[in-house]
């Protein structure tokens, strides 16, 4: 993406604007109200009662129970949301059910018995919190409506981090970071077995950027996972190219016997890649290795995206996918690409700035 806001946004502080610590406390009030959809007196009280530890006072809000009960009547979650902002499970077995459409089902089918294999990317803005709750349900909507094995996404925040923890129970979160904003791979528990992951840090990047790697298998196939947010704009495309050769050079440490699949921002201009050299004979941009179809060739277009508000058109294909097939037979082929999060919320935005891409692959047993 173009750019790059800094964390301290978002309703006013309040009073203790002055004191750093409590304008800090101020925006995670804020946070947890857009998340949990209370007030902020309520978002208060569980974030004081949990040493302002964020996801543990979003834990103890959302789960029932103890915690629950313990809380005064006023302090109790609402059984029902409030108008102004619905909060909604979005990957609750009834929810799931509702938005999966028959072709979705056929292919969720196919996935149990091993035959498909289909994964996510997307840069979900966390950073933007305009409309945050909205837009991270219209997320959901897609993750629930195509349940992929694996999702890799870009700009996740602590907070949005939270809210992915409540909702996607059936899938283990790999994290590139702890804090400010990060990268995560997410693995369907039932689909993709877990072995081990790695972070492997840029050296001269801005941006708090890095290389988020997990290694893993679906239906006996070894899979090396990576996902990433190269450094952002125009006037870093050295460092950026920089980072593409560090990731290129690691996808060519995987064991051969593994399916590797980058998937991420790459925010890369064509020109930059050839400028790198171009990708190795082995792996190849799934994009261009479909025949380029052309409704999915831009994942960041301000034309048909207006979330920036930006009235220039620029469109750019920064969301790629880089695959390198097993030495022995190449088990996992990609077969299809589509975009997601096209339409517009209710709140008059789009869950993110960028479109996501789904990929699905046929998987040879």
């Amino acid at each position: 993406m173009e750019r790059k806001r800094g964390l301290e946004t978002g309703p006013e502080a309040g009073p203790e604007d002055g004191d750093p610590a409590g304008k800090r406390r101020s925006l995670q009030c804020a946070d947890f109200s857009t998340v949990a959809c209370c007030d902020a007196a309520v978002a208060l009280r569980y974030l004081d009662d949990h040493a302002w530890d964020m996801e543990r006072a979003l834990n103890a809000y959302f789960e029932p129970g103890a915690a629950e009960a313990e809380a005064g009547p006023d302090l109790r979650r609402p059984r029902t949301p409030p108008a102004t902002g619905p909060c909604v499970d979005l990957t609750s077995e009834e929810t799931a059910e509702s938005s999966t459409s028959k072709s979705s089902t056929s292919e969720n089918l196919q996935q149990e018995d091993g035959s498909v294999f289909s994964f996510i990317t997307w840069n979900i803005d966390g950073l933007d919190l305009n409309c945050l709750q909205e837009r991270a349900q219209g997320v959901w909507a897609s993750l629930a409506l195509y349940s992929p094995d694996v999702i890799f996404l870009q700009e996740v925040i602590p907070l949005y981090y939270s809210f992915l923890k409540k909702r996607a129970r059936n899938y283990d979160i790999v994290r590139g970071n702890e804090e400010g904003y990060f990268t995560a791979i997410m693995l369907k528990k039932s689909r993709v077995k877990f072995k081990s992951q790695e972070i492997i840090h840029f050296p001269n990047t801005q941006m708090m950027r890095n290389l988020l790697c997990v290694n893993a298998s679906v239906s006996g196939n070894e899979l090396c996972l990576m996902t990433s947010h190269l450094e952002s704009t125009r006037g870093h495309a050295k460092e950026r190219m920089s980072q593409l050769k560090m990731v290129l050079k690691k996808i060519q440490e995987a064991p051969e016997s593994a399916t590797v699949i980058f998937a991420g921002d790459t925010n890369l201009r064509d020109h930059e890649v050839t400028k790198c050299g171009g990708l190795p004979s082995n792996v190849s941009d799934v994009w261009e290795l479909l025949g380029k179809p052309k409704h999915c060739q831009f994942t960041w277009d301000t034309q048909a995206n207006s979330n920036l508000g930006i009235r220039a058109v620029s469109k750019h294909r920064f969301d790629r996918v880089f695959f390198r097939a097993a030495a022995e037979g190449g088990h996992i082929t990609p077969q299809s690409l589509d975009l997601l999060g096209l339409e517009r919320l209710d709140c008059g935005r789009f869950p993110s700035d960028h479109w996501g891409l789904l990929c699905t692959s046929e998987v040879i047993l």
